[in-house]
Order: C-alpha cells, then sequence, then structure tokens
C-alpha cells in the first residue's frame, strides 16, 4: 500500500520546483555568497506587506508562533516555514506509523521528499483560504459564508463569556504597549501553561512557573519517548535493524535483545527530552529574545552549517583556501 501511495504521487513529482544537483564542485565561498543573498531574500519578504489587505491594530493570534515559523504578520512571508515543517512532521509520522512504506533505495527517498513538497503546497493553499475566510486580512462579507461563522464565534464568545468552563480554559488580555499587539493569557489553564514574561514574573508568581517548569519537562519526556516509536527507532526497531545486518547481542536472543535495548533507548530518550525542555525553560525565565524553542530551533540550525563548515575546511585544507 504504502509503495502503491508514492507511485500515485510520482506523476506530481515531476512538476514540482527542484534545485538540480550541480555539475561541478561548488566552493565554500560561493555558498556563503548564494545563502547570504537567500536570506537578505527572505528578510525583503518579511517587510513586503501582502497586497489589498486592511491593517488591524488587534491582536495577534499566532504572535507565540511567530519565532518559531519565521513568520511575519501581514507580509509575504505570512506562513513562514510552517508549510513546509507541517508537512514534513506529517509524512515522518506516517511512515514511522507504517501507513506508508518508504524503501531505502534512492528512488523511494526520491518520492519521499516530493510527497513533502505537494502536501507542504496544499497546507500552504489550505493555510490561505482559512486566513483570508476568517476574516484575518479584513472583513470577509463579500466571500460567501465566512461573515456568518465570525458572527457565530461572536455570539458564543459573548453568550459564555463568563461561563465557568471556558474561564478555566483561559482569559486573555490584549496588550501593544512596546511592540506589535498580542494577546496573552491572564488567568485559567493557558496562564498556567504558558511560559512568564521575566525571571521577575517567576518570583511574583512561584506557582505559576513551577507549574510551567512541570508541564514543559514532562510534555518533551513524553513526546520524545512517542517519537522513537513513530519514526522508526524504538528498540523493537533497532533490534530488527541488527538482526537484518547480521549483528548480534552476545548472550541475547532477539526477544531478550528487544527488552535489553528497551532499558536504555526510552530513558536516553526522555532524558534528551528533559534536557531540551530544561534549556527551554530557563530561556523562557531569563527573558530571551524570542522564545526557548525558537533558541534552540535557531542553534540547531547553525551547528548543522557549523558542521558543514568543519567539513569543507577539513577537505580544502586551511581557512584561506575557502575563501580565496
Amino acid at each position: 500500500m504504502g509503495i502503491k501511495f508514492l507511485e500515485v504521487i510520482k506523476p506530481f513529482c515531476a512538476v514540482l520546483p527542484e534545485i538540480q544537483k550541480p555539475e561541478r564542485k561548488i566552493q565554500f565561498r560561493e555558498k556563503v555568497l548564494w545563502t547570504a543573498i537567500t536570506l537578505f531574500i527572505f528578510l525583503v519578504c518579511c517587510q513586503i506587506p501582502l497586497f489589498g489587505i486592511m491593517s488591524t491594530d488587534s491582536a495577534d493570534p499566532f504572535y507565540w508562533m511567530r519565532v518559531i515559523m519565521a513568520s511575519n504578520r501581514g507580509t509575504l512571508m505570512e506562513l513562514g516555514i510552517s508549510p513546509i515543517i507541517t508537512s514534513g512532521l506529517i509524512m515522518q509520522l506516517l511512515a514511522g506509523a507504517k501507513i506508508i512504506e518508504v524503501g531505502d533505495t534512492p528512488k523511494d527517498r526520491a518520492l519521499f521528499n516530493g510527497a513533502q513538497k505537494l502536501f507542504g503546497m496544499i497546507i500552504t493553499i489550505g493555510q490561505a483560504i482559512v486566513y483570508v475566510m476568517t476574516g484575518m486580512y479584513g472583513d470577509p462579507s463579500d466571500m460567501g459564508a465566512g461573515i456568518c461563522l465570525l458572527i457565530i464565534i461572536q455570539m458564543l464568545s459573548t453568550r459564555f463569556s463568563g461561563n465557568f468552563l471556558v474561564n478555566l480554559l483561559g482569559t486573555w488580555s490584549d496588550t501593544s504597549s512596546g511592540g506589535p499587539a498580542r494577546a496573552y493569557p491572564v488567568g485559567g489553564l493557558c496562564y498556567y501553561f504558558s511560559p512568564p514574561e521575566s525571571f521577575g514574573s517567576v518570583l511574583d508568581d512561584p506557582v505559576h512557573a513551577l507549574i510551567y517548569i512541570v508541564f514543559m519537562l514532562g510534555s518533551c519526556a513524553f513526546f520524545s519517548k512517542t517519537w522513537i516509536e513513530v519514526s522508526g527507532s524504538s528498540a523493537k526497531d533497532v533490534a530488527k535493524q541488527l538482526k537484518e545486518q547480521q549483528m548480534v547481542m552476545r548472550g541475547h536472543r532477539e526477544t531478550s535483545m528487544v527488552h535489553e535495548l528497551n532499558r536504555y533507548i526510552p530513558t536516553a530518550a526522555a532524558f534528551g527530552g528533559l534536557c531540551i525542555g530544561g534549556l527551554s525553560v530557563m530561556a523562557d525565565f531569563l527573558g530571551a529574545i524570542g522564545s526557548g524553542t525558537g533558541i534552540l530551533l535557531a542553534v540547531t540550525i547553525i551547528y548543522q552549517y557549523f558542521e558543514i563548515f568543519v567539513k569543507e575546511q577539513s577537505e580544502v585544507g586551511s581557512m584561506e583556501a575557502m575563501f580565496f
């Protein structure tokens, strides 16, 4: 079923934009140049407003996600990298859950990457439609039933504004002082599951900080353990890979080897999640620019480029030869 699914995607992959593999070895200084040009274009697009939209001073509902998704409200980079990240996560989960099968052959990997791009484009179109129809850029009264949906939402908000269950989920307040308009939680579960504004806020409300720490560390550990199950990195999958490579653990059969690996892999995954959650929490408490999660994402990308830099330097032999 999985191979058939990728074969269905194959005709669409032929029309997707793709960068061809260079026919010559690209010098490091040329890579740096094109990377800088691409980054400059991205930053310019982050400042170009969308044509025909109505400016608004209302709170940005996606304020907390902007740093992570590299997006900017009301510009060409409104969606940022969220479509490609979402499509990549969905495809990885489908492959890890064995809903689709992806082989190790270059053909299957190419089809899998093409499927990610295709779903990224579909998600982009879907998000754009939802943004417009929900009134993100102005009154959608001329666009069908969008205004009816807004009226219903406003009626429900007015009717249940004092409801206990609604207030239990969270109460919000709008602010535009010191930056773009945004809504921040002031009560309910959303307040306790959101990071404190600064280290001073931690001292003012230690209960909020404690609940947030427990929630952040627990969720990171849980998702880390869940991810190894759906991404093909569980003890059972590792034991299967070792068996296919004709590698065995002395004194252990296949079933006992799975039990032995289960003693280490889930614990290591949970500990890694705790470390990531701890770094994110510390960044949030210290009032770092952006969010702890955004900083971790940026550091990961920078470290990947650093590895590329070290690899290029080892191949060339000296730093001067890389640039001159």
